[in-house]
């Protein structure tokens, strides 16, 4: 049976060779597991005899604990006394200074009504959201230029607009694999999303549903698999996976039964992240932070004393830098090793799911993935946060078309990355693609506004794309053609944001 602990017991396992942990009143011995973690054994020895549940809860599904450690290492749970100081201690700890400006842009934030745009949900979400979540869904590859340059890439892309054409009724309604989608766009894979909102994934999953759209659920979700399932409105609400393969074949394919066992729809294979890109802005995210406090803290303390002066010891944590980030830690076990001929029939022997490649970024690998038989292809380069010069995707979507207008004849293709306005949408559907992914305006917008958020993003799209649409002369996506858009050679003046 397992006992209760004392916090005075836990305590006394607070090094390497003996670490415990609390996590919502319950001690885990991580000692084995150290060596193991993704994120390296820094953030795990620094709650290490502690409570560590506001650490761990934001970044790792409820079921992580389970699936990772073995059921001889859950020793326990706190006694009613322990349970009883760490509520205290919880409730009486001094907010930080970036937990306070949170709440005051959680104040002062506007009312959905006044949101007009995807930008100006981008906008309150950089003021609502904590450091560490902006730092981690807004960074990208070094300069982080082709993540602009994602954005920047569809305003080289003109409209040829057809007139005299009957417009009232505008139906902007898409299949994607075959499933319903009241718009052409579908929320793509992206991670943690509980360190904007509590109820994380879920918002989405709810958004989603009520506005008939469909979400990509990542491998690195921050709530279990099954929790976004039973989150659903309808059961046949349908779930695209976003899988990181695993370089243990026999994970990966645990992984895979699991979510095809949850009812999921289909399968988005990511090829684009075997490593973590070098995302210094997530990276650099905790130093950053604790120069907050330690400003902070002489500022308090000059107070206190009366005296702009008053000295403090600045503290200069020694040992390597963590270069993983939020970000690097969730793939650091991802299969460096998959190929065309091996991980897709590898893949395909597993489920009868549809099958996506996504991360294609060139017309050459969208032509090997239509020859090895899967139903679609993302061109994506992960938001611009992989390999910095990457071509924008929709430029490689306008090339594909170009060069390879046979490739949209044998799969779907979807195009992610940089798509804000309606119009971004109209352009990448001339130019064939199926439908387009956003994932972080849904992450701003769950952060911000929570599942309303959500709605409101997809009513905001749903305006821009139908009034897109009349003027293009298009009354369904099926007339949005490759002859109404043309790439210009010249930079238009970028819009002041």
């Amino acid at each position: 049976m397992p006992r209760s602990y004392s916090l005075d017991e836990v305590s006394k396992h607070d090094s390497s060779s003996s670490c415990w942990v609390i996590i919502r009143n319950k001690v885990y011995d991580v000692t084995e597991f150290l060596p193991d973690h993704p994120g390296g054994t820094k953030i795990i020895l620094k709650y290490a005899g502690k409570d560590a549940t506001s650490a761990y809860e934001p970044i790792h599904p409820p079921d992580a604990l389970d699936k990772n450690l073995p059921p001889e290492k859950h020793l326990g749970e706190l006694d009613s006394a322990a349970a009883s100081a760490v509520k205290e201690a919880e409730q009486s700890r001094k907010k930080t200074k970036d937990e306070l400006r949170v709440e005051a842009a959680q104040q002062a934030k506007p009312p959905l009504s006044r949101i007009l745009s995807l930008w100006d949900i981008e906008d309150v979400a950089r003021k609502v959201l904590s450091y560490k979540a902006w730092a981690y869904y807004s960074s990208a590859a070094d300069e982080e230029l082709t993540h602009r340059e994602n954005i920047r890439a569809f305003s080289r892309i003109f409209f040829h607009a057809r007139v005299m054409r009957p417009v009232s009724y505008c139906d902007p309604s898409t299949t994607i694999l075959g499933f319903k989608s009241s718009i052409p766009v579908f929320v793509s894979g992206a991670a943690l999303a509980r360190l904007g909102h509590p109820l994380g994934e879920a918002n989405i999953t709810r958004g989603a549903g009520r506005t008939g759209i469909i979400q990509m659920v990542s491998s690195n979700a921050s709530l279990s698999y099954a929790q976004i399932a039973e989150a659903r409105l309808a059961p046949d609400q349908p779930l695209f996976f976003q899988l990181y393969k695993r370089r243990d074949d026999a994970l990966a394919e645990q992984r895979v039964r699991e979510v095809v066992s949850l009812g999921y729809s289909a399968i988005f294979l990511t090829v684009d992240a075997v490593v973590p890109g070098n995302r210094e802005r997530d990276i650099r995210a905790p130093f950053e932070l604790e120069a907050q406090e330690r400003e902070a803290e002489k500022v308090e303390r000059a107070d206190q004393a009366d005296s702009p002066e008053a000295p403090v010891q600045d503290k200069e944590e020694k040992g390597e830098t963590n270069l993983l980030g939020t970000a690097g830690a969730l793939i650091a076990n991802a299969d460096l090793d998959m190929t065309w001929e091996r991980t897709v029939p590898w893949l395909r022997s597993l489920t009868k799911l549809p099958i996506v490649i996504k991360g294609i970024q060139c017309v050459e690998d969208a032509v090997l993935a239509a020859e090895a038989g899967v139903d679609g292809i993302l061109i994506s380069n992960h938001g611009g946060r992989q390999l910095e010069y990457s071509l924008p995707s929709i430029d490689v979507l306008y090339r594909l078309r170009k060069q390879r207008p046979d490739v949209f004849n044998k799969l779907e293709v979807y195009v992610d990355g940089g798509a804000r306005r309606g119009t971004d949408v109209l352009k990448a559907l001339c130019l064939g693609a199926k439908a387009v992914g956003m994932g972080r305006p849904f992450l701003y917008a769950q952060s911000a506004y929570g599942e309303d958020g959500v709605v409101k993003v997809v009513e905001i799209l749903q305006r821009e794309i139908v009034t897109g649409m009349r003027l293009l002369g298009a009354s369904r996506v099926q007339d949005l053609v490759p002859d109404m858009v043309e790439q210009v050679n010249w930079q238009p003046l970028e819009p002041k944001l």
